[in-house]
């Protein structure tokens, strides 16, 4: 983790926690008739981060040099499209009228906890400051909605 995250982006990433926070707030706290909304909202912020997160790399892809996205960056491309997709199964239990959103809250908040991965494999494409933005955003969007699955 090289680099210093600038100011801007360390703030709106960090203000970013703040909608899964008070949702989980709202759940250890809050009074019982505001729980079904919370989880429902805790549940759809980690799934629109997740996939905002898969935009992200597929810009970093588009961005890099054509000889660079040719040799090497193949599995970014699919990398990118995963966080929608595992954001849409995680839905589906809902649709279908299944057990949820505990199951697919913790399958969001693991998902997340585990996508610095991805992050680190993009190396130089990525900002000198990237990992250190995202290493402790993934870790705290990952476990509080694991706390609201949790809760």
């Amino acid at each position: 983790m090289t680099g210093q995250v600038p100011l801007l982006p360390r703030l709106l990433g960090l203000g970013g926690l703040l909608p899964q926070i008070a949702c989980v707030a709202v759940l250890y706290l809050g009074p019982s008739d505001w729980r079904e909304p919370a989880v429902l909202i805790a549940f759809a912020y980690a799934a629109l981060i997740f996939t905002f997160l898969g935009g992200t790399w597929w810009g970093i892809a588009a961005s890099a040099p054509a000889a660079e996205r040719r040799r090497t960056l193949g599995w970014v491309w699919i990398a990118a499209v995963l966080p929608s997709l595992i954001a849409l199964a995680a839905f589906l239990p809902f649709v279908f009228d299944l057990i949820w959103p505990e199951p697919s809250l913790v399958a969001l908040g693991g998902a997340i906890l585990f996508s610095p991965l991805v992050d680190r494999a993009l190396g130089p494409l990525a900002p000198r400051w990237w990992l250190a933005l995202r290493i402790p955003l993934s870790l705290g969007l990952g476990a509080l909605t694991i706390a609201a699955a949790l809760s």
